[in-house]
């Protein structure tokens, strides 16, 4: 079992996902049964359509299980309340801000908002959240600039920011890699386990940089049609699970180089 702490901050047990349309069920991935631990960093990789993002999305609330649970510091998140969990639970999606009008400073900022009285004033403990979430992503130099006026690589460490400022001991992140050049890539998935094992987050990323991710992550969740593999990257590797990720007549992974090559 991956994880070197006792006390556990995220866990799976007898999870189904999918899609339930009136009496119908569509099952993308089940009985899932995994645990996530402070101080790692945890990948979550598979080929399209395998159900990453509908696991993300069950992990999180925005879906509900077909069946089984899931706990985030040993509470079933069914019964938290949407203040309660974004305490506990800060997510980075895709998607890019509502309003990119917003500076730098006041979309950070927002992830204040679980702790902040009715009108939104900063205390001194949410400025400090604040400033730790500039100095640590390096973002400082555009505290001022509107998020239109940003890069890609620039616009995720803002998002990954907002996430720090909310101060949680979960992280979820979906494809935070997504439309980055190879530098901002490695940038983003150091930058994550830096957190992850200097900060004591528990961090849980999808990622196609599957190469990057075997470097990186302490643990790896890999998704197929018909099964699901957790475990260290190496333990994976030396079982061959990689090998299921495509079909081997046209992608086959090296176990010495431990790398995807095409074939």
């Amino acid at each position: 079992m991956p994880g070197k702490k006792l006390n556990i901050s995220l866990e799976a047990r007898d999870l189904t996902i999918g899609y339930q349309l009136n009496r119908i069920k569509t099952v993308i991935g089940e009985r899932l049964n995994f645990q996530l631990f402070p101080g790692t960093l945890t990948a979550l990789v598979g080929a399209n359509g395998v159900g990453k993002s509908t696991l993300i999305r069950t992990l999180t609330t925005m879906q509900k299980p077909l069946s089984g649970t899931v706990s985030i510091m040993n509470q079933y998140i069914q019964t938290l309340s949407p203040l309660n969990l974004a305490r506990l639970v800060s997510i980075v999606l895709t998607e890019t801000p509502a309003s990119k009008n917003l500076s730098v400073l006041e979309l950070v900022s927002l992830g204040r908002q679980p702790y902040t009285n009715w009108n939104g004033t900063l205390s001194e403990k949410d400025k400090q959240a604040v400033s730790f979430a500039f100095k640590i992503t390096e973002i400082e130099s555009l505290a001022s600039k509107k998020c239109y006026e940003l890069s890609d690589g620039q616009m995720q460490r803002v998002t990954i920011a907002r996430a720090l400022a909310q101060d949680t001991p979960v992280i979820i992140l979906d494809e935070p890699t997504t439309h980055l050049d190879i530098y901002h890539r490695a940038y983003i998935l150091k930058l994550l386990q830096k957190l992850a094992n200097e900060y004591d987050k528990t961090i849980l990323f999808s990622t196609h940089e599957i190469d990057l991710a075997i470097q990186l992550s302490d643990s790896i969740l890999l998704m197929t049609e018909n099964e699901y593999f957790f475990d260290s990257p190496e333990t994976l590797i030396q079982q061959g699970h990689f090998n299921k990720l495509f079909p081997a007549d046209t992608i086959l992974f090296d176990k010495d180089s431990r790398r995807f090559f095409i074939k």
